[in-house]
């Protein structure tokens, strides 16, 4: 899933912003040597809406765009509703999780605004697997701090026209940031909802973004994705004070308030 619009609140500095860098076109990781290092991002599929794009940040915890989690009429999705499917290429997954529950952020307002910078810069949740993901080539990635104006990042996403293997952005970059929301020029489709937006950071490859959106400024096409120095540790806090899941799986967090350290987020796709 992927959202579009006019992002029109954004960025009277993007025009003093150096020239972007050369960006890298998509490439589709077909194979499993050009796979190496992604499986553990995957394609979210909704029964009866769609799919959305998630990596792996804990071997039973998944991340991905919060708007993934509401139908269309603005209710929560059932979890049995919901299948990660890790490394899928061509039909076939490196593995397959059922979904136990599903958490978005709790200041998340899903009100089919998606102009809204607020809502953009909460729109991240996690999803717990049935069954941990442990493998060696799988690996849960760890967070990054938040990319600053200028930073090169990449992305891995599924999206329209692209479903059935990622594509991997090795080089795009971030334009500027406004009150949680971060500008991109990486290249993202419907269905790049929740895509992991990724930097290098001491020799590893670290998630520094969420996909929430695409967006056109000064006729340009750019990513929105939410800045997570302080959401997503929120969001693990609250997760690991719930306890086991509730019948149905699909549950919002009561309060938020604690610090926040770490951050991932990639554009959503609907």
């Amino acid at each position: 899933m992927t959202r579009r619009f006019l992002f029109g609140f954004v960025f009277m500095m993007i025009g003093a912003v150096m020239a972007p860098a050369q960006e890298s076109d998509l490439i589709s990781l077909e194979t499993r040597q050009d796979s190496q290092g992604w499986e553990a991002v995957g394609r979210l599929d909704i029964r009866g809406k769609g799919f959305c794009t998630a990596a792996l940040i804990r071997d039973r915890l998944i991340l991905t765009a919060a708007h993934c989690l509401f139908d269309d009429d603005g209710s929560l999705i059932p979890a049995e509703r919901f299948e990660f499917r890790a490394g899928l290429r061509d039909g076939r997954a490196a593995a397959t999780r059922n979904i136990t529950r599903a958490i978005a952020h709790p200041d998340y307002s899903h009100n089919g605004e998606a102009t809204r910078p607020a809502e953009v810069a909460k729109d991240i949740a996690v999803l717990e697997l049935d069954r941990p993901i442990r493998a060696v080539r799988m690996r849960p990635y760890l967070i990054a701090e938040q990319p600053l104006t200028g930073d090169q990042v990449g992305v891995v996403s599924y999206g329209r026209g692209r479903e059935d293997a990622p594509s991997l952005q090795e080089v795009c970059q971030v334009l500027g940031r406004q009150t949680g929301v971060i500008v991109m020029t990486c290249d993202v489709e419907y269905g790049s909802s929740g895509s992991p937006v990724f930097m290098m950071r001491d020799g590893q490859t670290k998630i520094a973004s969420v996909v929430s959106a695409m967006a056109q400024v000064d006729g340009r096409k750019v990513a929105l994705g939410t800045s997570l120095q302080g959401p997503l540790t929120s969001l693990l806090a609250h997760f690991a004070a719930m306890g086991p899941a509730r019948p149905g799986g699909t549950q919002r967090l009561i309060s938020t308030g604690e610090r926040n350290d770490t951050g991932a987020k990639f554009i959503s796709a609907d």
